[in-house]
Formats: structure tokens, sequence, C-alpha cells
């Protein structure tokens, strides 16, 4: 028995060094099909929806060092870890348990970091990783922009003077 146990913690720290984020879901009341159905919505995120044991997900957080409350702990639990864009996965999350009214998130570990559902649920309204680069270079070409309008302003309007001087004189 001991060996069996010492594989399974071996088997859900693998799931948990996937990702830098794991997120805890309550499963209660979950059918094959929408298990099923969730875990393709996950794929295309690079992320795996894995049924554990509270007992062994506390052994394999413990020995990395990842803080688990009572709360995640309670009745039967689900993990979800994998992928790049962790606020994409939760994205997916919430609207796949809203349009189910089945499963609920318990929470969530980000680079360390416990999350409450409400934390959970702000991450899952965040844009794509894509995005948020984009507007922080858009942030950064910002000042160099209205620098290059304000000095072009000068010229232009001591051209447009003397244009206009040019156009009375005729």
């Amino acid at each position: 028995m001991q060996s069996e146990k010492t594989f399974l913690v071996k088997e859900v720290g693998a799931y948990l060094d996937k990702s830098d984020y794991v997120f805890l879901a309550d499963f209660d009341r979950v059918t094959v099909a929408d298990t099923e159905e969730l875990r393709k919505i996950l794929s295309k995120q690079g992320a795996e929806f894995h049924v554990v044991k509270n007992r062994i997900l506390k052994l394999a957080a413990g020995d990395r060092e990842l803080e688990l409350t009572e709360d995640n702990l309670k009745g039967p639990t689900a993990i979800v870890v994998g992928g790049e864009n962790a606020p994409g996965v939760a994205n997916a999350l919430e609207k796949f348990f809203k349009a189910k009214k089945k499963l609920l998130i318990k929470g969530g570990i980000l680079e360390k970091t416990n999350l409450s559902v409400s934390e959970v649920s702000a991450l899952a309204k965040l844009p794509p990783a894509e995005v948020l680069k984009a507007q922080l270079l858009g942030l950064f070409n910002q000042p160099g922009t209205q620098m290059v309008r304000i000095i072009q302003a000068v010229p232009e309007g001591l051209l447009n003077v003397l244009q206009a001087k040019a156009d009375q004189g005729e």
C-alpha cells in the first residue's frame, strides 16, 4: 500500500510541475460527458484536468512548498494545470463552470501564491498575454510619439506663418 501512495504522490507532483499555476475545482455532481467536454476545452489552452485525492494533493503540494488552505481541500477535488496562459485557462474554467452550474472553483495557486475564488475570477478577466504585451509597448512608445509631435509642431507652425504671409502678399 505504501508504494502505491508514493507512486500517487509522484504522479500528482508531476502534474503540479507542469506549470507555475494550479486551479482547484470541486467536481461534485459532474458527469463523464461534462468532464470530457472540459478536458477538450482545456486542451486548446494546453491545460489538463485531473481528479486527485486531497491527502495525496496535500503531500505533493507540500513537497513543492505550495500551501493549500483547508477550503481548497474540502470535498472532491480536481486540479487544472499546464499551459502557459494562466488567465486564458482561468477564463475557460469560469465560462465552463457558469454554463454547467455544477462545478465550482475552490481557488488556486499562481507562482506559489494562494489565490482565492475572487482572485481566480479576476485573473480570468485579464486579456491574453499578447494583448498585455502590446498595451505595454504602446505605453512605452507614447512619450516618444508625443515628443516627436511637439518637436514637429514648431517648424510646422513657422511654415504656416510664412505661408500665410506669402498668401497675403499676393
